[in-house]
């Protein structure tokens, strides 16, 4: 227990502090030389991303691109253009003619898709609702499966749950790991594109299936039905069902038979009746969606049912020849989608084709999204009734007779004197990238490319990079010579107490100021630097040429207060680029594999990485751990002395308060005392 005071009269909390505060001298300077560690941690670590961006344009000056930036010239932009990739030869091409340029292959349907031109079809309502307007066409009805079967072994057949007979109104479509495959019932028709169906089985190609591989099959068969058993939860008002555009509906529930109404409401939707009983109405259904609203009540308690029904549906098959090979995919569409929807499944498709339907003509056009001729078929092939009844497509287009399929061809061009060929108008030759844009013979030629070096980008690729290099030396100079304040200590708490913001601003200015004057790190860095741009590059590569920058107009500036920036003469490293571009890029870029020596960009990239690492061992990366670098180990062994004073303090206050509360007792007795003897000495005077 604390006494403070009250016999003696005297600020013993005052006193304490006082006393205190002379014991605490040691901790505050404890504390300034932990702020000092850090604020010299986070000096290196600046150093060290002005580092570590002049490594990046180092990593820059050791590509090709900043000292082979091409530029190219066409005698007539408006036939042929070009540009020229840093790997292009300086060099010059002439193209005396371009014979045809490269198209993609295009189909147009024969006719309109609406059989009443005055009542055209709604390509965003259900197809079923416009089956009335697709002359000669309707749906099949059946029941659509979709499985799904992992691969247990290498080649293993794959068995479907039902036989498919694709000779009548079935329909299947099949994919290996997303690769769609087109199915045939011939064996010898089987390729590795190819999948070979026989009833319910599928046979690939010998390598096609792998173990683990996913098989995705959807598939239809005519005039039979799907059953769907669900259980559902107590209150349950909602059931989605997997089939779309629904026929033939049957639902069973709680001993009940239950189908839909004749006719919808004026929402389009159906009620549920049971058979047996008109007026026994339990909900409401879309057929279109094979979703089902039950009236509340009628799912009371967890519940059972069975729904059989039908599904309106159609297929076809798009096929094209790309230049990654042939490419098919057979689509199974239900009445419920729209030809909007068919468009978006086809463009969507890996097929490389693209599909437009307009609403203003009524017709419908398939486009191969290449150009160029790839194979010795039709660049598109279709197949099924909805394409050919439907959409009045023809069903085997010939280029010659049939004006409205129209085949993808080459571009067909002479360059300097080849007659030859390219599947795109855009094509690249040597590292040049050509852009073929009209036809013209010999008697409008030739055109004339021309590649040549791009001085100007090249000189300030290297501009740049001396700028880079100066502007590092101009921080670590400062760094190593910036004047260093002895009487400039981190500020205490109660120093602080005492300065107005802008004092304490301006004294931690000076008391961070040369923390890493004359530091060695630096010092190495920057006499290695130095030594790396100024001696010779004695290489294979530059023997012959230039291998020093004065050579190319690079020099230190004169000024000996600028720490070895360097300067350009302007001039001359101009003409150096025009006159050996090889020779300028061998300075800085050369391996020196053979000879022991590297260019200068590479041998800076190695004194700037050594750099680094000594920075990273003393100051550590700012997701390192104390423990990971010598600054870091510093802090550690000041905060322990720094927690083991601050335990010691606590144990020299806690003395001074017993000995002050010993004090205030012994006075507090003494006063006691007094006071009995003064009672005494009062009574015997009375007497």
């Amino acid at each position: 227990m604390r006494i403070s005071g009250f016999a003696s009269g005297m600020d013993i909390d005052q006193m304490v502090n006082d006393l205190m505060k002379a014991e605490s001298m040691p901790l505050q300077r404890m504390e300034q030389e932990k702020q000092t560690l850090e604020w010299k941690r986070d000096d290196y670590r600046a150093m060290n991303t002005l580092l570590l961006d002049f490594r990046s344009k180092l990593t820059d000056m050791r590509m090709t691109t900043s000292y082979r930036s091409r530029e190219t010239s066409s005698t007539n932009e408006n036939l042929v253009s070009a540009t020229a990739s840093s790997a292009a030869s300086q060099s010059s091409f002439e193209l005396s003619e371009v014979k045809q340029l490269a198209k993609s292959a295009s189909w147009v349907n024969e006719a309109k898709v609406s059989s009443d031109v005055n009542d055209p079809i709604n390509a965003s309502e259900t197809l079923l609702s416009q089956q009335d307007k697709l002359a000669g066409f309707s749906f099949t009805t059946g029941a659509i499966y979709e499985e799904s079967i992992t691969a247990s072994a290498d080649d293993e057949p794959i068995n479907l749950d039902h036989a498919v007979n694709l000779g009548g109104e079935d329909a299947l479509s099949v994919q290996v790991d997303g690769k769609n495959y087109k199915v045939v019932t011939d064996s010898a028709d089987l390729t590795e594109d190819t999948v070979l169906l026989n009833g319910s089985g599928l046979e690939f190609a010998s390598g096609v299936i792998q173990e683990g591989s996913e098989v995705s099959v959807q598939y239809a068969i005519s005039g039979e039905t799907n059953e769907e058993t669900k259980t559902l939860a107590d209150g349950a008002r909602n059931l989605q069902l997997d089939g779309r555009s629904l026929e033939g509906f049957e639902l069973q529930l709680n001993g009940n038979t239950y189908t839909m109404s004749a006719d919808p409401n004026e929402d389009g939707l159906y009620d549920l009746v049971n058979s047996a009983d008109p007026n026994d109405k339990i909900g409401l259904m879309s057929k279109d969606l094979g979703r089902i609203a039950f009236d509340e009540g009628v799912i009371d308690g967890e519940t059972e049912l069975t729904a059989t029904y039908s599904q309106n549906y159609t297929s076809f098959g798009v096929g094209s020849e790309t230049s990654e090979g042939a490419k098919y995919q057979d689509f199974i569409i239900r009445g419920n989608e729209s030809l909007n929807q068919v468009v978006s499944k086809v463009n969507s498709a890996d097929l490389g084709v693209s599909m437009m339907y307009d609403s203003y003509s009524d017709r419908v056009s398939l486009r191969r999204t290449e150009t160029g001729d790839y194979g010795t078929g039709n660049d598109m092939s279709l197949s099924g009734s909805f394409m050919t009844d439907a959409l009045n497509f023809a069903a085997n287009p010939d280029p010659v007779t049939n004006t409205n399929y129209s085949e993808g061809q080459n571009a067909t061009f002479t360059i300097n004197g080849l007659e030859t060929e390219r599947h795109t108008n855009n094509f690249q030759i040597d590292g040049v990238t050509f852009n073929l844009k009209q036809k013209f013979d010999v008697a409008d030629g030739p055109v004339s490319i021309g590649v040549t070096n791009d001085s100007d980008a090249v000189f300030e690729n290297i501009k740049e990079f001396v700028e880079t290099y100066n502007t590092l030396i101009g921080e670590i100079n400062g760094k190593v010579n910036e004047e260093y304040y002895r009487d400039y200590s981190p500020l205490t708490d109660d120093q602080r107490e005492s300065l107005t913001e802008t004092q304490q601003e301006d004294w931690e200015e000076m008391a961070k100021s040369g923390l890493l004057r004359r530091d060695s790190i630096l010092q190495s860095a920057l006499s290695t630097m130095r030594t790396d741009f100024y001696s010779p590059v004695n290489n294979g590569d530059s023997q012959g040429s230039f291998n020093q920058l004065a050579q190319i107009g690079i020099t230190t500036t004169r000024n000996y207060m600028d720490g070895g920036k360097l300067e350009i003469d302007e001039a001359k490293l101009r003409e150096a680029i025009e006159s050996d571009p090889s020779g300028v890029e061998n300075l800085f870029r050369g391996d020196g594999e053979e000879f022991g020596e590297k260019g200068i960009a590479r041998r800076l990239t190695d004194s700037v990485n050594n750099t680094m690492d000594r920075i990273y061992e003393r100051a550590g990366r700012a997701t390192a751990t104390n423990q990971q670098f010598t600054i870091g180990r510093n802090l550690e062994d000041v905060e322990d002395q720094i927690q083991q004073f601050q335990d010691r303090l606590t144990q020299i206050e806690d003395r001074y308060w017993r000995q002050f509360t010993a004090m205030e007792k012994a006075m507090q007795q003494a006063n006691q005392q007094a006071s009995y003897m003064m009672q005494q000495f009062g009574g015997m005077g009375m007497q």
